[in-house]
């Protein structure tokens, strides 16, 4: 009998605190799939890393021997520079010295990855003034492109998702959820067709160094702005219609990340989803709520005492005006 009671009072502690140990687990499977993605990248990459070493130090050694006049000191000081520069976009090499990181189109370009969060870093501001207005213009820009996507993504997702889900579960009775759920797995592999398979396919052909792999992750790194750098497309140095093509990049990115945020609203809106976001939500406390209905109540409570102040109003204003007489002038009428 006390190991039933017992039973009973720690499932009746877990129903209590549900939300908090959902939200505990989720934190631990969050660490979990943080240590999973580090193990797996440091297995993966390290032998990578060393063989690199290896080859560099080699050539390293190889160039000495062949120089004998330059010190390692020397080679090390100019090495150094060459990577200062490259880190801020340009480099030394005589095919990419005609491709300018600070015209029209490539500022744009770079505007664009500013304000979207994305952020390759193959290109960054040099001057002291460069970095002190990216640092104004991201503040302001950033709040503003979100408010912009949100106001876009608000539009589209009436057309494109509550609309037809609603016409055909009015229309031909399907289940609401049904129809969801259908509804955006189509969408799902569209979006993904049209901003990730295709691009990827017209990537590979433009980009001479790029297959049809690392095409396809340029386009998901971009459009998840994660913008890692290590692929920028229209930075070879045999890239015909240059700023033509940095444009039509800059106008990839934005519409593809409105798509996304639409794909993004249209799962959230899922009934399943929403259910299972609740479970590590922090429950509304009943006096809260209670508070929250008393002032809905109230609000109304005045809303229709004003309704029936001013109906009162209209009233009086369209009454006849022998009824707005005063009763003096009444008085002398019948004496008269």
């Amino acid at each position: 009998m006390l190991q039933s009671l017992a039973g009973s009072s720690c499932v009746r502690l877990v129903e209590q605190h549900r939300s908090a140990w959902c939200f505990a687990l989720l934190v631990l499977g969050y660490l979990l799939y943080l240590v999973f993605g580090a193990v797996v990248f440091s297995s993966v990459e390290l032998p990578y890393e060393d063989l690199l070493r290896q080859e560099l130090s080699k050539l390293k050694q190889r160039f000495l021997e062949e120089h004998a006049c330059l010190s390692e000191e020397q080679l090390e000081q100019f090495l150094m520079r060459v990577l200062e520069a490259s880190n801020y976009g340009v480099s030394v090499l005589s095919n990419a010295s005609g491709n300018w990181n600070w015209d029209f189109t490539s500022s744009l370009f770079f505007a664009s990855t500013v304000l979207s969060t994305t952020g390759y870093g193959h290109t960054v501001p040099l001057s002291d003034g460069g970095k002190a207005f990216c640092i104004i213009y991201s503040v302001i820009g950033i709040p503003f492109t979100l408010l912009f996507l949100t106001a876009v993504v608000q539009r589209i997702i009436v057309y494109v998702t509550r609309r037809p889900v609603l016409y055909f579960h009015i229309r031909w009775g399907f289940s609401k959820q049904v129809v969801a759920i259908i509804h955006a797995m189509v969408l799902g592999f569209v979006t993904v067709s049209c901003f990730f398979l295709i691009p990827a396919a017209i990537f590979s052909v433009l980009e001479d160094d790029w297959n049809f792999l690392e095409s396809f992750y340029f386009c998901f790194i971009s459009l998840s702005t994660i913008g890692l750098g290590d692929y920028v497309p229209g930075e070879g140095y045999n890239q015909k219609f240059r700023e033509l093509y940095k444009i039509g990049i800059t106008c990839y990115l934005l519409m593809g990340l409105i798509a996304m945020l639409v794909v993004l609203e249209t799962f959230c809106e899922l009934h399943e989803l929403k259910k299972f976001r609740k479970l590590f939500y922090v429950k509304k406390d009943k006096e809260e709520d209670q508070v929250h209905i008393m002032e809905h109540d109230q609000l109304s409570f005045s809303s229709i005492s004003d309704q029936a102040a001013s109906m009162k109003d209209d009233q009086k204003a369209n009454e006849p005006f022998v009824n707005s007489q005063s009763p003096t002038s009444n008085d002398s009428s019948l004496n008269n």
